[in-house]
C-alpha cells in the first residue's frame, strides 16, 4: 500500500514518520526548503515513547508522479483548498484520500472535489509540533489515529490493507465502523475546549477554578451535544463522561490547539470549528449563546490579525 503524506508537520511527521520506521511504503509531499532540511537531517521525532530518525521517500510538486492508494491530508482547514490542488496528481481512480483534520466541514469541500467514493473518514488524537530545528516533537504519550468508510461497506477491502498496514507502526490505529459518529464526537469535544480556552484565554484548570467557568464551560459541552444529537449522532455515554473528566478537571493544564495559535498570533481555524458549530446550531433552530459569544470574540481576533 503506497501511503502519502501531505507535509511534515507535528501531526502529518508523526504519523507518517512513525509509519516509515515500521517499514510501510510512505512518502511525503512538502516544498523544497522542507525536502531540503529533511535530506540533510532526516525526519526526527522526539518524543515519551521513543525518539526516532527516518529518511523517507520525498517529492515536492515538481516531481510528484504517479498515483498513490492512501493520501493523508492533516492540513489546517485555511489551506484545504491549496492542499487538495497539491494532491490532485496523487488521486488515481482507486486512490482514497485519509483527512485527519479537525471538525467536519472538510468532508464536503473533499467530497466535491474528488467524489465521495473517494474520500475515507479520519481523525486523530495527538499533541504534536515542530520544534525549533524542525523536529516533530510529541507532547504527552497518546497518539492515535481513526478511520473508515464513510458510506458502503465498514470492513472494506482497502480500509482491511490499510488496518493491517498500520498495526505495525508505533502508534494506535483503529478502523472504525461507526467513522461519522466518531467524528461528530471529537467535534462535539474539540469545539467546546477551542471556544472555552480561546474565550477565557487559559486551560481548563483556571477556567473551573472560576466562580462560573465550570458551569459556562459545560453550557458550551451541552450546546455542541444538542447539535449533534439533532444532526443524528448522539454522543454515547462514554465519549460524554470522557469530555466531563477532562472539561471539569480543577488541575488540567490541558488547551486547545486553537488557543496555542491564537496566544502566538497565528491564524486560526475558528470558521472551520466554532464557527461551523455555530451555523449548524442556527440551522437547526438550537440556540448556542455560549458558543455565538466564543465564536464572536475569534471574529474580533481575526479581524484586528487582518489589520495589522
Amino acid at each position: 500500500m503506497r501511503m502519502l503524506f501531505l507535509g511534515a508537520g507535528g501531526t502529518g511527521g508523526y504519523f507518517g514518520g512513525r509509519a516509515a520506521e515500521a517499514g510501510l511504503d510512505v512518502t511525503f509531499l512538502v516544498r523544497e526548503p522542507r525536502a531540503a532540511r529533511l535530506r540533510e537531517q532526516g525526519l526526527r521525532i522526539k518524543s515519551p515513547v521513543g525518539d526516532s530518525v527516518v529518511h523517507p521517500a520525498l517529492v515536492t510538486a515538481e516531481t510528484l508522479d504517479g498515483h498513490y492508494d492512501i493520501v493523508v491530508l492533516g492540513c489546517k482547514s485555511y489551506d484545504l483548498d491549496s492542499a487538495m490542488d497539491a494532491i490532485a496528481p496523487a488521486m488515481g481512480p482507486d486512490s482514497a484520500v485519509l483527512p485527519i483534520m479537525n471538525g467536519l466541514s472538510h468532508f464536503e469541500a473533499l467530497e466535491q472535489r474528488f467524489g465521495p467514493r473517494r474520500v475515507l473518514g479520519g481523525l486523530c488524537q495527538i499533541i504534536a509540533t515542530l520544534g525549533p530545528d524542525g523536529e516533530v516533537v510529541q507532547m504527552g504519550k497518546n497518539a492515535t489515529l481513526v478511520f473508515g468508510e464513510r458510506a458502503g461497506d465498514p470492513r472494506s477491502a482497502r480500509c482491511l490493507t490499510l488496518e493491517s498496514a498500520l498495526a505495525k507502526a508505533n502508534f494506535t490505529s483503529r478502523l472504525s465502523t461507526a467513522i461519522h459518529q466518531e467524528n461528530w464526537e471529537k467535534f462535539v469535544f474539540l469545539c467546546t475546549l477551542a471556544a472555552a480556552t480561546c474565550l477565557m484565554r487559559g486551560p481548563v484548570g483556571l477556567i473551573v477554578r472560576s466562580d462560573d467557568g465550570a458551569d459556562i464551560i459545560l453550557s458550551m459541552l451541552a450546546e455542541t451535544q444538542a447539535i449533534a444529537a439533532a444532526s443524528g449522532f448522539k454522543v454515547r455515554p462514554d465519549a460524554d463522561a470522557s469530555a466531563r473528566k477532562v472539561l471539569s478537571d480543577r488541575d488540567s493544564t490541558v488547551t486547545a490547539s486553537m488557543f496555542r495559535d491564537l496566544s502566538q498570533g497565528l491564524r486560526v481555524e475558528a470558521d472551520h470549528i466554532v464557527g461551523d458549530m455555530v451555523k449548524r446550531g442556527a440551522a437547526l433552530g438550537i440556540d448556542t449563546p455560549y458558543l455565538r459569544v466564543a465564536y464572536s470574540h475569534l471574529q474580533v481576533y481575526q479581524a484586528q490579525r487582518a489589520a495589522h
